[in-house]
């Protein structure tokens, strides 16, 4: 099975040393993303739904660069760093994922990169 690194032309760079997003097979492993802006500027910080809603839309764009679509994500983890924001999440999340929705776990991380409120990741299928 070949590995191909992918790099997305309308996502945000990439904020260490990691490809956005890696496919093996006929599965794509999407690096985590967060509320940066694509521009490289940083990330966006504001209201928990705004940095949610920045962050599904990077999500979106990686997959769509590697020739995905949010219908083909198989599984998804969302890292929040405070919990109580858990069912504002689900409110922006709804908004991406809006039928058959992928297996998902979501957990509290102790710290996210430059302070921002959420990361998520995904495994897709890609052809």
């Amino acid at each position: 099975m070949e590995k191909r690194c992918i790099y997305s032309a309308n996502g945000p760079p990439a904020a260490g040393a990691y490809s956005h997003a890696v496919a093996a097979g006929n599965l794509l492993f999407v690096s985590g993303q967060g509320p940066f802006a694509p521009d490289g500027s940083g990330p966006q910080r504001g209201a928990f739904e705004d940095e949610a809603r920045l962050t599904l839309r990077n999500l979106q764009t990686v997959l769509e660069d590697a020739g995905a679509s949010l219908e083909s994500v198989v599984k998804v983890t969302a890292f929040l760093a405070d919990m109580k924001n858990f069912r504002e999440f689900n409110e922006v999340y709804k908004e991406f994922f809006l039928t058959d929705c992928p297996a998902r776990t979501c957990i509290q991380a102790g710290g996210l990169p430059l302070d921002i409120q959420v990361e998520v990741e995904a495994i897709a299928l890609v052809d």
